[in-house]
């Protein structure tokens, strides 16, 4: 059926079967690849499983698999998931039955066709190809060849064995002459090995000479070296020295100019506070002459008070008294005459009225009146009591209110001046503490410059040292660094540089033998090193890390040789012993020697990698290593200078910290100080206001009491006239009662008229009396007035104002502000003086300092032109060394050519070593003129015929034996 995937099928066989998809562009790759959208494949395969039963294809298996894997450039094949090439298994399937140039397993559309109209040599090759007869046919054709190649060669050994046989004739025929020459060739030889080996000796002789003089140039060098080290170490002691003399000067410096202002500032101080000293002295002589000038005349105003006092206690009562009498006699004049009137009423009524029932109709209507008019009458009475009894209540309470007032002032007064004192006390306190923060500004003001310069030094230190290694270390311990920090992992002990200490002689053997190792990250587990890698992977980080894991590095406990000549590398360094495996490891197979002879020998025996202390390193495996090494440029040295730094930093931090922490205390009692200072202003503020408020409180109390007392004085004498209308009142209603129901008469009764003249009597007398009670009480009010006036509205004000200037609390705070003043004063003083002996003493330290530095800058001088006179020495010396290298060289190339031209001689006869060495030279040139005669006679003879006659007598045997293997084979 169409479309059922046939072809498919049919391209994929013919894929792998035939060359069809041989040669292929990389487009039509591309194509047969992929095609379409979706992600790209690189590669695809057509793998078939032929059944083997019949074991047509030549493998012992009853299942073969043949894969072709295509890609962008190249196939490959696979047989049974084993690699071949193409070759292999297009002859594997030739050898089946495949053709691969007529694939007849494959019949395409039209293939039938063409082969019924073949012509029969065409099918017959057909044939041949379907039954495998083809692959037979072209191994006969190669076999063939090779035949005719193998009878080539055949002819050619032929030729070269009958050359060999014509050469070996004509040898044998010079050998005879050969022997001759010979003879007289090894006399010569023995003659020039001897002449050799006298010019080798003396070629020798002068080379150990050579040897010896370089050694002690060498131990010159070494020792001027060790001198140039050590004077360079002085001088960099000596350089440090002068930085922390010069940090200190400039320290020095920079505290006296500072206080040198501050002396400035105090001076400038001092007297201002001079002049307000003055000034406030003046301020409270005058407050204590206007003080004393008030307290004298408010002893004179307090006699006149009681003088006017005592003559106001004797009046009042008087006054008093009349004028109680002068109401007693008003108010009996009233009911008498009231009484009088009402008789004269009476007596009038039988004018009035005609019969009494009338007259009785009006006394009831006047009953009522009167009775409507003594309610009300006791009502205001009442009223006036309740008021008078409510100021009398008021007058005491103002009169208690004013007492606690006043006492309340007192003690007011009392705190003013207490928080006056404890105001002043607090503001010389916190006065004291801003001096003292001062002078811890100063000093961490000098700490914090030092502190930078030590960071500066500690930088260049650490400059100095990544300047020792690659920027890849570098960074790798930068990017380690940084992990840790971040992801706060533990167990990275850092470098291992940074885990040991040695003595300074050991320097340059430690280096050398531990080389970049000394930067290698000690870890305490691989898995923490993995995590570390891990990161740097993940993030990026460049950089070179390697690691020494704790728990991966083992070693083995040695036993080291007893001697005076070698130490243990590992038993001069000190280091914490859970670093002991990596320790073991860099350091524990290395001894240190003496000299390169004792290593070369500890090296060989003990089989372990020995140093000397110059860094000549001679390995257990043979190699020697060496030089000279730059000891200015020291790891060792550098890590040194980083741990000085590190802890010169870190005891200033610490110092520095404390000082910090001091500012802070300070800072923080100051703040107290400062919140006190405040609290005690608002508080005598407070205080202040409120004596203020409740002296005017007092006064207002006083004014209002003397209100209430005049209210009282008026309401007293309205009640006392309502006492009286009521008296009045009540007698008329009394009469008018009696009067109800009485006859009228024209007349009074005799008792009546009896009571009338008395009346008249009494009212004369009292009306007389009222007159000389007037009078008096006019005189006595007059006085009391006059007494009153003077002493309210003179002496008590007067009093008032004496009081007021004596106990002024200006006065008293202006002689506080004197005292604070002074104390500031002396403070000023104080502290001036000390900063005058603290500027001398930094005088002194500066001149000490400057000095120091003086002699430091002439060490230093000194140093360098010593050291400028050793690296002139060491420079001639090299120039030496280098001569006698060069002499060196010479001599060695004599002895090479020497040497040379002995090894050119090649063997030589057995008496050579011995027979002429007593000779002379003379005599050796004599034998050797000699030989060169004889020799030239047989200048004909060929030197090498016997070795050419054994040579070709040896290829003879080897052409014989070829010719028999070739014969064998054919």
């Amino acid at each position: 059926r169409n479309g059922s995937g046939k072809s498919n099928f049919f391209l994929a066989i013919q894929f792998v079967l035939s060359d069809e998809f041989s040669h292929m562009r990389p487009e039509q790759r591309q194509q047969l690849l992929h095609e379409g959208s979706g992600p790209r494949v690189v590669n695809a395969y057509v793998e078939i499983t032929f059944d083997n039963t019949d074991n047509r294809i030549p493998i012992e298996k009853e299942e073969v698999t043949i894969r072709r894997v295509i890609g962008f450039k190249k196939d490959q094949y696979f047989l049974d998931k084993k690699n071949v090439t193409k070759t292999d298994v297009m002859n594997l399937l030739e050898s089946a039955g495949f053709s691969r140039s007529n694939p007849y397993y494959i019949v395409k559309q039209g293939r039938i066709n063409q082969m019924a109209v073949a012509p029969d040599s065409q099918r017959l090759k057909l044939l041949r190809e379907v039954a495998g007869t083809r692959v037979y046919d072209e191994r006969k054709e190669e076999s063939l060849g090779i035949l005719k190649d193998t009878e080539g060669k055949i002819e050619k050994i032929d030729e070269f064995l009958q050359y060999i046989e014509e050469r070996l004739k004509t040898l044998e025929e010079e050998k005879e002459e050969l022997k001759e020459y010979q003879k007289w060739d090894r006399m010569h030889r023995s003659l020039e090995y001897t002449m050799y080996d006298k010019e080798l000796r003396e070629v020798r002789d002068k080379l150990e000479a050579l040897d010896q003089q370089r050694l002690e140039e060498g131990d010159r060098t070494k020792d001027f070296t060790i001198h140039l080290s050590t004077t360079a170490n002085e001088i960099k002691f000596l350089e440090r020295d002068l930085k922390e003399l010069e940090i200190k000067t400039s320290s020095t410096r920079t505290e006296r100019d500072q206080l040198s202002e501050d002396r400035q500032l105090q001076i400038r101080q001092k007297a201002k506070l001079e002049l307000d000293l003055k000034d406030l002295d003046e301020i409270c002589n005058d407050d204590l002459a206007t003080k004393g000038t008030s307290a004298e005349e408010l002893a004179q105003v307090e006699e006149q008070i009681k003088t006017a006092q005592e003559a106001l206690n004797q009046v009042i009562p008087q006054f008093e008294e009349q004028k109680e009498l002068e109401q007693s006699c008003n108010s009996q004049l009233r009911m008498n005459e009231q009484r009088r009137t009402e008789l004269y009423a009476k007596k009038g009524r039988n004018l009035e009225f005609t019969d009494q029932k009338k007259r009785d109709e009006w006394i009831r209507s006047e009953l009522k009146t009167y009775g409507s008019n003594l309610s009300d009458k006791e009502e205001q009475l009442k009223t006036v009591e309740k008021e008078v009894s409510d100021t009398k209540e008021k007058i005491e309470k103002i009169t208690e209110e004013i007492a606690e007032r006043s006492e309340n002032l007192d003690e007011r007064k009392k705190e003013i001046e207490e928080t006056n004192k404890e105001l002043n006390e607090a503001k010389i306190k916190r006065d004291e503490v801003q001096n003292k923060r001062k002078d811890l500004w100063r000093q961490d003001s000098n700490f914090e410059q030092s502190l930078n310069t030590s960071k500066e030094q500690l930088d260049e230190a650490e400059r100095q040292l990544r300047s020792t290694v690659s920027k890849a270390f570098n960074n790798g311990i930068d990017a380690i660094k940084k992990i840790v920090r971040e992801k706060n992992i533990s167990g990275v002990y850092g470098p291992l540089i940074e885990n040991f200490k040695c003595n300074e002689k050991f320097f340059t053997a430690v280096e050398v033998t531990a080389g970049n190792r000394l930067f290698y990250i000690i870890v305490d587990t691989d898995k923490t090193a993995s995590q570390i890698l891990s990161i740097m992977n993940k993030n990026k980080m460049s950089g070179e890390v390697n690691f020494l894991p704790l728990n991966r590095l083992s070693f083995k406990e040695i036993q080291y040789p007893t001697s005076n000549d070698v130490i243990p590398m590992v038993s001069k360094l000190e280091y914490n012993q859970i670093f002991k495996p990596a320790m073991e490891t860099i350091f524990g197979k290395t001894l240190i020697c003496r000299s390169l002879e004792i290593a070369s020998q500890y090296a060989r025996n003990e089989h372990m990698d020995c140093i000397t202390l110059d860094g000549d390193q001679v390995s257990r495996r043979g190699a020697l290593t060496g030089g000279d090494y730059d000891k200015r440029k020291s790891r060792l040295d550098s890590q040194r200078q980083v741990w000085y730094w590190q802890a010169k930093l870190q005891e200033e931090e610490s110092n520095a910290g404390k000082i910090k922490g001091d500012m802070e205390e300070v800072d923080s009692e100051l703040s107290k100080l400062v919140s006190a200072v405040q609290k005690l202003e608002t508080k005598q503020i407070q205080l202040r206001e409120t004596y203020e408020r409740q002296k005017m409180d007092v006064q207002n109390l006083s004014v209002e009491k003397k209100q209430l007392e005049k209210h009282l004085d008026t309401k007293t004498r309205l009640k006392m006239m309502l006492e009286g209308d009521l008296t009045a009142l009540r007698g008329t209603v009394a009469s008018l009662q009696q009067e109800l129901g009485t006859e009228l008469l024209s007349q009074l009764t005799e008792d009546e008229q009896e009571e009338v003249k008395k009346l008249n009597r009494e009212i004369s007398s009292l009306q007389s009396q009222i007159r000389e009670s007037l009078e008096r009480r006019s005189k006595l009010e007059v006085e009391k007035n006059m007494y009153e006036n003077l002493l309210h509205n003179n002496l008590f004000k007067r009093k008032d104002q004496l009081l007021s200037n004596i106990d002024e609390f200006g006065m008293t705070e202006r002689k506080q502000e004197y005292d604070r003043k002074k104390a500031e004063f002396a403070q000023a003083t104080e502290g001036m003086e000390a900063t005058k002996k603290r500027l001398e003493w930094l005088e002194n330290e500066m001149d000490v300092y400057t000095k120091k530095c003086k002699e430091l800058a002439t060490q230093i001088e000194h140093k360098r032109g010593k050291e400028r006179e050793i690296q002139e020495s060491i420079e001639e010396e090299s120039k030496n060394m280098e001569k006698m290298a060069n002499k060196r060289a010479v001599k060695l190339r004599k002895k090479e050519d020497v040497m040379r031209k002995i090894r050119e001689l090649g063997s030589l006869p057995a008496d050579a070593f011995e027979k002429y060495q007593n000779m002379s030279l003379k005599e050796l040139w004599k034998l050797m003129n000699k030989c060169n005669t004889e020799l030239k006679k047989y200048a004909h003879v060929n030197k090498k015929a016997l070795d050419q006659f054994v040579s070709f007598s040896e290829q003879k045997r080897k052409k014989y034996r070829l010719r028999l293997c070739v014969d064998t084979t054919a």
